[in-house]
C-alpha cells in the first residue's frame, strides 16, 4: 500500500514532467507568443551570464563575439535541460512506485529516456512509466529537430534585408544617408516599393519574432549589422521623407511606419518592456533639434529638396517617431545592438540611462 510520502514524491515528479513537456510544447510548437517558466528561467540565467562576461571585454569585436555565441548556446542547453528535468520527475515517480534507492531509480529513468534498455523494470505500472518516458525523450529530439530548422529559415529570411540596409544606407546605418544614396542614384521616386517591402518585412518579423523570442537575440552574420538597427533606421527614414523632403507626401510611408511601430510594440509585450500604447503628438524625444537639423543639412547639401519650414518639419518628423522610439530604443538595449546613429546610442527618456557601459563601435563602409 503506497504511503502518503510515496504519493507526494509521485505527484511532485508528475508535475516536473507536464511542466516540462508545457513549456516544450510552448516554446517549439505554439504559434503564438506565450510565457515558458523553464525557457525564461535557461534563457534568463545564460543571459546574465552572457552579459556579464560581454562586459568584461573592452572591444567592440570581442563584446560582439561574446554576444554571438548566446542564443546558439542557450538553444543547445535547452533540450538538454528538458531532459535533465523529466530524468528527475521520473526519477522521483519510480523511487514511488518501486523498491528503488534514488540510484537505482535514475538508472532506471536515464535507461528508459535514453532507449536504451540497459535497467529492466518489475511490475506493470513500471513498465508503463518507462515505456512513457521513453517515448517523451523521443518526442524532445524530434521537437528539436523541426525547431532549429524553422528558427534558422525565418533568421535567413530576416536578414536578407538587413543586409541590403548596409548596402542602403551603409554600416553603421543612418536615415539620411539611406536617403541620400537613393537620391544619388535617381531611386528616390522608387522609395514607395522600398516601404512596401519593409511594411512585409516587419509582417514577417512580428509573427517570427514574438513566436520565436530567441529570434531577437540571433546576430547578424557580419559585424555592426542588427535587425533592430535595421528596422530603426528604415523607420526613421520613412518619418524623414514623409516630413521633410519637398515632394509630394505618399501614403507607403505612414503605413510602413505604421506596421514597424506595431511590430516593435509586440516584440516589447513579449519582454515586459513598458511604452506608452497611446503616444500624443508633440510628446518629447530622445532625439535631439540639434540632429534633426544635422540631417536635413546634409540632405539640402546633396541637393534633395528639403521644406522651407523646418520647425513644422520636426514636430512632424518627432510626432512619427514617438510612437516607436522607446520600444525601438529599448529593444536595442536589450539585445546589445552594435551602435547606429538615432538607433542605439541613447536611451529611452522612460528610463534612467544604464549603468553599464554603451557598447558598439563606430564602423564605417
Amino acid at each position: 500500500m503506497a504511503t502518503l510520502g510515496s504519493v507526494l514524491l509521485f505527484v511532485v515528479g508528475s508535475v516536473l514532467v507536464i511542466a516540462t513537456l508545457i513549456s516544450a510544447t510552448r516554446t517549439v510548437v505554439l504559434p503564438r507568443a506565450a510565457q515558458s517558466w523553464l525557457t525564461g528561467m535557461i534563457f534568463g540565467a545564460s543571459g546574465k551570464l552572457f552579459r556579464l562576461l560581454a562586459n568584461e571585454r573592452r572591444s567592440f569585436e570581442a563584446r560582439d563575439g561574446v554576444m554571438a555565441l548566446f542564443t546558439p548556446i542557450t538553444l543547445v542547453l535547452m533540450p538538454l535541460v528538458w531532459v535533465v528535468v523529466v530524468g528527475a520527475g521520473y526519477t522521483a515517480m519510480f523511487v514511488a512506485v518501486g523498491d528503488y534507492s534514488w540510484i537505482e531509480a535514475f538508472a532506471v529513468s536515464g535507461s528508459s529516456l535514453l532507449t536504451l534498455g540497459f535497467t529492466p523494470v518489475a511490475s506493470t505500472l513500471e513498465h508503463a512509466l518507462a515505456f512513457s518516458e521513453a517515448a517523451l525523450g523521443l518526442g524532445l529530439v524530434a521537437l528539436l529537430i523541426t525547431f532549429l530548422p524553422s528558427l534558422y529559415a525565418s533568421f535567413a529570411q530576416r536578414e536578407s534585408m538587413v543586409t541590403l540596409m548596409e548596402v542602403r544606407a551603409g554600416t553603421p546605418p543612418s536615415a539620411a544617408e539611406f536617403l541620400l544614396r537613393f537620391h544619388r542614384i535617381g531611386w528616390v521616386e522608387h522609395l514607395d516599393q522600398e516601404w512596401a517591402a519593409w511594411e512585409r518585412w516587419f509582417a514577417e518579423i512580428q509573427e517570427s519574432h514574438t513566436t520565436f523570442p530567441a529570434l531577437n537575440f540571433l546576430r547578424s552574420p557580419q559585424m555592426g549589422l542588427s535587425w533592430v538597427t535595421a528596422a530603426g533606421t528604415a523607420l526613421d527614414a520613412a518619418a524623414l521623407a514623409q516630413t521633410s523632403l519637398a515632394r509630394e507626401p505618399s501614403p507607403a510611408g505612414p503605413i510602413v511606419i505604421r506596421a514597424g511601430f506595431i511590430t516593435l510594440r509586440r516584440i516589447a509585450d513579449v519582454f515586459g518592456i513598458a511604452y506608452d500604447p497611446d503616444p500624443q503628438y508633440g510628446d518629447p524625444i530622445a532625439l535631439t533639434r540639434a540632429e534633426f537639423d544635422e540631417a536635413l543639412d546634409r540632405l539640402a547639401e546633396d541637393g534633395l529638396p528639403v521644406v522651407d519650414d523646418r520647425d513644422q518639419a520636426w514636430l512632424d518628423f518627432a510626432g512619427w517617431r514617438v510612437n516607436y522610439e522607446t520600444v525601438m530604443l529599448e529593444i536595442a538595449e536589450l539585445i546589445m545592438a552594435p551602435y547606429a546613429p538615432w538607433v542605439s546610442d541613447r536611451s529611452s527618456l522612460h528610463r534612467a540611462p544604464p549603468k553599464r557601459i554603451r557598447w558598439g563601435a563606430r564602423l564605417s563602409r
